[in-house]
């Protein structure tokens, strides 16, 4: 599985490349903390494939990076995506290394 870090999604976001970020987290879980990513909790992944994009750099995210892990090995097994990247350490090492005022949970 492809990661990213934090420091390079940061980078990504402010270069202006083209891509996209997704948050599998529960709705309840955004509201304490969210760095703008398309909300689609996890266990609503398989009826919104569709929504993952196919021709552009995808990031997915959760709080650590382990449940974000789990939906790109399975839309990969699944779906054949090859454009997904998991961020590692997800919303907590983001407010650990780029934007401390995000809240940790």
């Amino acid at each position: 599985m492809k990661e990213i870090s934090v420091k390079e999604l940061a980078e990504l976001r402010t270069s202006g490349v083209d891509h996209q970020l997704i948050d599998v987290r529960e709705p309840n879980e955004a509201q304490i903390a969210e760095i703008n990513g398309e909300l689609i909790p996890m266990g609503s992944v398989p009826e919104n494939v569709s929504k993952f994009s196919r021709d552009r750099q995808v990031i997915v995210h959760c709080r650590s990076g382990k449940r974000s892990g789990d939906v790109i090995a399975w839309l990969e097994a699944n779906h054949g995506f090859t454009n997904l990247y998991n961020l590692a350490g997800g919303i907590l090492a983001w407010s650990d290394e780029i934007d401390p005022s995000i809240q940790k949970y």
